[in-house]
């Protein structure tokens, strides 16, 4: 393995990461106006509260390391792509505010303003992030100097929104299954009720998105037939997905949260699989594309990069499952928290 896909994969681990952790703080946004009472929305809010910010930390590893290992791709789509990555910061940012801002006032207007753009830059972050997906498996204008000039509009056909509303459907899930692990009572049963609409919607979400995928990309099982082993990741999502549904009638919420996560992992698998070894697919001409070589800082850079990265992921990794064990169990509302 060189350097070049030990930074492929790395950047695929900290994607899926960010999809994983902070997967399920943006389904509990979608989800948060659910919840009628302020009451149960404090317990929403509290459930992520701890951990929020931290997992929003992945996204932006993900961004400097794109930038550090293959600074050829970053200026490409952060360039072309400027006004729709604004507008990702800008739902993510509401959403922070909003999180903060929330308990200033006791006011029900007040509170109700900011469970709002709480949960709309929730589900728009989600639906973008889904876009962009869509966009990265059809393709990017990219001309031969590396340069991408897109509007926003074009970045919304039928394939792209599709895979916007299944990502929206799949956080809705993960989310979910996240609170039924923190709730209890009525509020939990309420949560199963959202489970359970959530996972019918994101069962025919993912067929119809598999189906256009398989038909109208030329990316998705381009690397299969060299490397017959990558068939483990469909299988895994495939088992992993309807575990959810068994686990969830049984009310093992922990193991359909796993379940959930493992998903995530195996769509973020399945993403790089059809990619490699690109980053940007042109869809003007496949050799005007953007990989992991052409895009690449030098190999003494990456190196360099790579012993950092390697000695520093595992204390990220320890200090992430420190705090989740830290706040584990029920959450707990008081007049201290959100």
């Amino acid at each position: 393995m060189n350097l070049n896909v030990l930074w492929f994969l790395l950047l695929g681990v900290l994607l899926a990461g960010y999809a994983i952790l902070d997967g399920f703080d943006l389904g509990v946004g979608i989800l948060h106006l659910g919840a009628r009472k302020d009451e149960d929305r404090r317990v929403l809010l509290n459930a992520i509260g701890p951990v929020w910010d931290g997992n929003e930390v992945w996204l932006l590893t993900f961004g400097g390391a794109l930038f550090a290992a293959f600074p050829h791709a970053y200026a490409t789509v952060f360039s072309g792509l400027y006004t729709a990555l604004m507008l990702v910061l800008l739902m993510l940012i509401l959403r922070a505010v909003a999180i903060e801002f929330r308990s200033k006032r006791e006011s029900p207007r007040w509170r109700n303003l900011w469970d709002t753009v709480f949960c709309v830059g929730s589900l728009l972050a989600s639906l973008l992030f889904g876009v962009a997906v869509g966009n990265a498996m059809r393709g990017f204008p990219v001309r031969p100097d590396m340069e991408l000039q897109w509007r926003l509009i074009r970045l919304l056909h039928p394939y792209a929104v599709l895979t916007g509303l299944f990502t929206v459907a799949l956080f809705a899930l993960h989310g979910a299954l996240y609170l039924g692990m923190k709730t209890d009572g009525s509020l939990q049963q309420q949560v199963r009720r959202w489970a359970g609409r959530a996972y019918l919607v994101f069962l025919v979400l993912y067929g119809a998105t598999t189906v256009y995928t398989l038909a109208g990309t030329r990316l998705a099982l381009r690397n299969f037939g060299a490397h017959p082993w990558l068939w483990v990741l469909p299988v895994v999502c495939v088992l992993a997905i309807l575990n959810i549904g068994r686990a969830l009638r049984a009310g093992r919420w922990g193991q359909a949260f796993v379940s959930s996560s493992l998903t995530l992992l195996g769509l973020v698998g399945l993403l790089g699989a059809a990619l490699f070894p690109e980053l940007v697919h042109s869809s003007l001409n496949p050799e005007w594309s953007l990989t992991i070589y052409n895009a690449a800082s030098s190999a003494r850079t990456l190196g360099i990069m790579a012993v950092i990265a390697l000695s520093g992921m595992p204390l990220v990794l320890i200090y992430t499952c420190v705090i989740y064990r830290v706040f584990r169990g029920k959450v707990e509302v008081s007049k201290f928290s959100y």
